[in-house]
């Protein structure tokens, strides 16, 4: 185990790639370890010269696990923003943020280059908002910018959300399923993960560590967020957002919206693409990603 504190608590986190190489962190979606990120992605960004740092977020992995707070009604928070109140929230994206922030000083970095994935995406653009110094360029992968007039998630997204996992400390092989059929859901339909390999990964992920309550606490923090459409337009770090063309989840609108408000913003869509990071996308991902970094200087 490699950990931090930051923001009193502890992040379990990994570092790759040349000591010397210009930083880039990556912050990911609702319930995902760090395992998650694709070794191909992580293995080309390093060979791209870049000190590739992944870590667990608050409430899932091995990082601190928010065990007193209280689990979140989605529901209400949902109506709370419908209303226009701001919903009570275990936590926020602005904690996130701050939880990011803290793992830098941590390892002593000033300043990185930030790659955010659905959740990670709203902490990342929070992030930049609020910790502005500390973002030298951002990539916005399959995220929204929290306008609640977005479209939502399709029905068989949402359905394939709802449907409770089995204990994999009870049932794995049930557990290995349901996370099956969650990605071929979720997954790029032109891109489908061959199941062995979902297999091996929800087997990892799972024996690793298992925290329901912190996925509902992390949707609890992206659903609850505030729309950031206003202070996006502030933002000055090179921005570039992908989006799948066929994410079911985030639809394309989202990441549409948030190049719309950011300065300068890049936007790149790709056909086929789901709410996933498929290792046939790898190069145009990482070929991209560094061509914004360079707009850094």
């Amino acid at each position: 185990m490699t950990q931090a504190k930051s923001n009193g608590i502890m992040l379990e986190y990994e570092r790759s790639g040349p000591a010397d190489g210009p930083p880039i962190l990556l912050i990911h979606g609702v319930g995902a370890q760090l395992v998650r990120w694709p070794r191909s992605f992580c293995d080309a960004l390093a060979a791209a010269g870049f000190h590739v740092i992944r870590f667990d977020n608050r409430d899932i992995g091995l990082s601190s696990h928010m065990d007193d707070a209280p689990i979140p009604d989605i529901a209400a928070i949902m109506a709370a923003k419908a209303r226009g109140e701001t919903p009570a929230l275990p936590y926020t994206l602005s904690d996130m943020a701050a939880d990011t922030a803290g793992l830098m000083d941590a390892l002593g970095i000033d300043s990185a280059h930030v790659i955010g994935v659905s959740l990670g995406g709203m902490v990342a653009q929070t992030l930049a908002i609020e910790h502005p110094a500390r973002v030298r360029s951002l990539a916005i992968l399959m995220s929204d910018s929290g306008n609640p007039d977005l479209p939502p998630s399709t029905p068989a997204a949402l359905l394939a959300l709802a449907t409770p996992a089995p204990d994999p400390r009870m049932d794995e092989e049930g557990y290995l399923l349901h996370s099956i059929a969650l990605n071929r859901a979720l997954g790029s339909p032109a891109y489908p993960t061959p199941e062995p390999d979902l297999r091996a990964f929800a087997t990892k992920a799972a024996r690793r560590s298992y925290n329901p309550a912190g996925n509902t606490r992390q949707f609890a923090a992206a659903r609850g967020g505030p729309d950031r459409r206003p202070a996006l337009g502030r933002l000055r770090q090179p921005t570039l957002v992908i989006h799948g063309a066929d994410d079911p989840l985030l639809t394309v609108d989202g990441g549409q919206d948030v190049a719309r408000h950011v300065p300068g913003a890049w936007l790149l869509v790709l056909s086929g693409m789901g709410h996933d990071m498929p290792d046939e996308l790898t190069d145009i991902f990482v070929s991209t990603i560094s061509a914004n970094t360079r707009r850094a200087g």
